[in-house]
């Protein structure tokens, strides 16, 4: 069995669910096709964004998806607490996988039968289909992060069907909660007056996560509230990067088939703090529908994922001093100093678009981290940093906040701010 299109892409997450659209709206005269493994595009995950993540005439992309937003956030620290009025949205895998069947043709979107075989001109899937196809775009997710070394973000997040709880607004960071193998906080996400999405996320040198301790964290919580009656209605966890250093090149060269262009976490296109993907997605989704022509985009993919490396690399020193330089027990102190920053600051920290005003005020002042321990690190030594080829849930074209925003499910909660501010 075969059939002929234009655009294959590989992978209904996030990075390839709005990529169709964008080629969908853009690019009519691209038939497009959407090959996703699951039986559902967008898979069991809660994706988040602040309004100032994505730029004002890109909006309409991500405008159909949104379920719930919200006018402000809070955060909570044992020393400080803040209401920030910026603007903040969430979607999920189930909005995702209906808006695509809702404005790509019928039958565009494959689910359920993953690619066996893939080159830059054809994909057979298990089921027997062979697609011919004019380009193919790999939006999988990443297998593992070859060459890439720092620590990781990681998190059980669950919603509950609580009764009448009285949040209105989410809470990004709760970080009055115990402090354990590195810096944790609760995300709360108010989803309907009867509805909590409660998720515990902590940054961590390891990969290891135990989801019945989290679950138990969550649950405890929640009981704190005063919300007895409250039951789990979905949940879902993730282990996500925090990208301090390595070799773009060897993490590339991993995954790389020829003439396929690849997008979302395989590209290396999120946050290397936060690994939050949401806005890397919006600009890599445009710029694939705006092509000069199909047999552009293996180029045009690898050149914005170079180019995002080269632009990461101050977000990487500031992981480099934490996981370096720091102390993991006192790593809540620079995510609460941070949050004593001016907002538009906070918010282009998250948006990946820091100004040099900005990256100078986060280095300046006193350290937050040991001064002796902060030149070691920056003149190669410190604490070792961890190599990040490890193969858990990281298909993060999905975010955070994670506020990412990585396999947020690299997904979904927040994924926090790791900076290093003064």
């Amino acid at each position: 069995m075969s059939a002929q299109t234009d655009l294959v892409i590989l992978g209904g997450g996030l990075a390839g669910g709005l990529a169709a659209l964008a080629v969908a709206a853009q690019r009519p005269e691209w038939r497009v096709c959407v090959v996703e493994a699951g039986e559902r595009c967008g898979g069991n995950h809660v994706w988040s964004w602040f309004d100032s993540d994505i730029a004002q005439d890109a909006r309409w992309l991500v405008d159909p998806l949104v379920v719930k937003h919200w006018d402000g956030h809070g955060v909570r620290f044992a020393g400080h607490e803040r209401q920030l009025p910026m603007g903040y949205n969430s979607t999920n895998g189930e909005r995702l996988d209906a808006v695509l069947e809702e404005r790509l043709p019928k039958g565009a979107v494959l689910r359920g039968s993953p690619a066996l075989e893939v080159s830059a001109t054809h994909v057979t899937l298990a089921d027997g289909w062979r697609l011919e196809a004019g380009a193919v775009l790999d939006a999988r997710g990443a297998p593992g992060f070859a060459g890439l070394r720092g620590g990781w973000q990681k998190f059980v997040g669950q919603v509950w069907h609580t009764g009448p709880h009285g949040f209105e607004k989410p809470i990004i960071m709760d970080a009055t909660v115990e402090q354990r193998d590195g810096y944790r906080f609760i995300y709360v996400l108010p989803f309907s007056a009867e509805t909590l999405f409660v998720e515990d996320t902590y940054y961590s040198a390891h990969a290891g996560l135990d989801r019945d301790v989290l679950a138990g964290r969550i649950a405890d919580y929640v009981a704190g509230l005063g919300l007895k009656q409250a039951r789990i209605i979905h949940e879902e966890q993730g282990v996500l990067p925090v990208v301090a250093g390595g070799e773009i090149e060897t993490f590339l060269a991993a995954t790389r088939i020829p003439g396929v262009g690849r997008i979302g976490t395989r590209a290396g296109l999120f946050h290397p703090l936060t690994s939050y993907s949401l806005p890397c997605a919006v600009e890599a989704a445009l710029a694939v529908a705006g092509a000069p022509g199909l047999s552009a985009l293996d180029g045009l993919c690898e050149s914005r994922a170079r180019a995002h490396w080269r632009d990461g690399a101050f977000l990487r020193l500031l992981a480099r001093m934490m996981f370096g330089a720091g102390e993991p027990a006192r790593w809540h102190r620079v995510f609460e100093r941070f949050y004593r920053l001016n907002e538009g600051l906070i918010a282009r920290f998250y948006a990946g678009r820091l100004t040099m005003p900005d990256k100078l005020r986060l280095v300046s002042g006193r350290p937050p981290v040991p001064l002796g321990r902060a030149l070691a690190t920056l003149m190669g030594g410190g604490n070792s940093l961890a190599g990040l080829d490890h193969p858990g849930n990281v298909g993060h074209d999905s975010p955070q906040p994670s506020i990412g925003s990585i396999t947020m499910s690299p997904s979904a909660g927040p994924g926090a701010s790791g900076v290093l501010p003064s």
